[in-house]
């Protein structure tokens, strides 16, 4: 199956997504790329990004399938993972991904930490899996980042200097969708 839709999943409390953090830029750059369509929506429960809303979101509304990429930041890192516990996808390219609900409320209420996560599931499930993660977030653990990354058998790109990846830009992440591209 080739790639040919990328979709982001932006953390919980983005707001307007085009406007936030590297998002808009993002899908704007992924379109450039030949035979990708990248899809960028508001999330419906933007602030609690419960699993219960937003998985069916990702499923009717921007129609993951096998030959799409999930783009995933922070809580969009972790609806990625469970949606791909359940559903075969091209890939995911996790940004700021994390395991536990870091003893936040809000977290804990999302719903995405009140079981053990299907590492297995997701690498049959998966066709390429990429990370990007900084020892420098101040949100999370760099030691939960690494098990993501241990978990998944993700490529993990480790920076010491990106913070929670908020940046307007983030070029890298281009690179990586491209290189999906390229290995479809």
């Amino acid at each position: 199956m080739p790639l040919t839709k990328a979709i982001i999943v932006p953390g919980n409390g983005a707001g307007d997504v085009e406007r936030s953090n590297w998002y808009g830029w993002a899908k704007k750059q992924i379109n450039k790329i030949p035979d990708v369509t990248c899809l960028l929506s508001n999330m419906p429960d933007p602030v609690t990004a419960r699993e219960s809303i937003w998985l069916p979101f990702i499923q009717e509304e921007l129609q993951c399938d096998e030959e799409t990429v999930i783009i995933g930041h922070s809580s969009g890192a972790a609806a990625a993972m469970r949606y791909a516990e359940t559903h075969n996808v091209f890939g995911l390219i996790l940004v700021g991904a994390y395991t536990s609900d870091l003893g936040d409320e809000n977290e804990r209420e999302s719903g995405y930490f009140s079981r053990p996560w299907e590492w297995e599931q997701m690498r049959r499930n998966v066709g390429h899996i990429v990370q990007f993660g900084s020892t420098d977030d101040p949100f999370l653990p760099w030691e939960e980042q690494q098990a993501v990354a241990e978990g998944l058998g993700a490529v993990l790109h480790k920076y010491t200097d990106r913070g929670h990846f908020q940046n307007t830009q983030f070029p890298e992440l281009i690179d990586a969708v491209r290189k999906l591209r390229a290995a479809a």
